[in-house]
């Protein structure tokens, strides 16, 4: 598939089919994200895939920081209500037949950074993202849909307990063959968002 046409007709999938992924795809889908361009290439990146029976305890994990976000023991207290769209988001990883978790090797969680860390983690973030925009990109082109997960930081704590990680946790990428066709969200207008210098 072209590229741009990729990047023009892939959506976030949220519905998934009941149908396993052949392990030789989702290693293919990996060796894009394995092939992202990093600062100074430090390809700070590890992929934790969760199949199987291993989603249930995954999930469980999952939940239990979400009812301690809402007993108000999480890390965002004072915002309990957001909380239901990562109850949501549990359905959706509970569907999917592959969540990967991505981290970051380079860093661990840390409230305070003096600014040369916090440039670096920026850096590897960055890195980061372009190597699980091309993971989705390549299951797209194998006909897998997927879904970008950032509602896992409402059970930071306890995913980074059960996936035995003192790396930072930067996202998870659900997988599966789609049950829908949703349309393309609505964008910003060029306009909007470049200025020319």
């Amino acid at each position: 598939m072209e590229t741009i046409a990729a990047i023009e007709n892939r959506r976030s999938i949220r519905r998934f089919i009941d149908k396993e992924i052949d392990k030789n795809i989702i290693e293919k889908i990996m060796e894009a994200g394995i092939l992202a361009p990093s600062g100074k290439n430090a390809q700070p990146w590890k992929y934790i895939v969760v199949t199987g029976e291993n989603k249930t305890e995954m999930l469980k994990a999952m939940k239990e920081g979400i009812e301690n976000e809402k007993s108000g023991n999480g890390i965002f207290m004072r915002h309990r209500q957001l909380n239901i769209p990562a109850e949501y988001t549990v359905k959706i990883m509970e569907e999917a037949p592959i969540t990967i978790f991505v981290i970051n090797t380079v860093e661990k969680m840390k409230l305070t950074q003096t600014m040369e860390e916090k440039l670096g983690e920026m850096a590897n973030i960055q890195s980061i993202g372009a190597s699980i925009q091309n993971m989705m990109l390549a299951a797209f082109d194998y006909g897998i849909g997927s879904l970008w997960i950032c509602d896992i930081y409402f059970a930071y704590r306890e995913l980074s307990k059960w996936l035995n990680t003192d790396q930072q946790i930067i996202a998870a990428i659900s997988f599966g063959y789609a049950n829908e066709k949703p349309s393309a969200r609505p964008r910003k207008r060029m306009e909007e968002v470049v200025e020319w210098r």
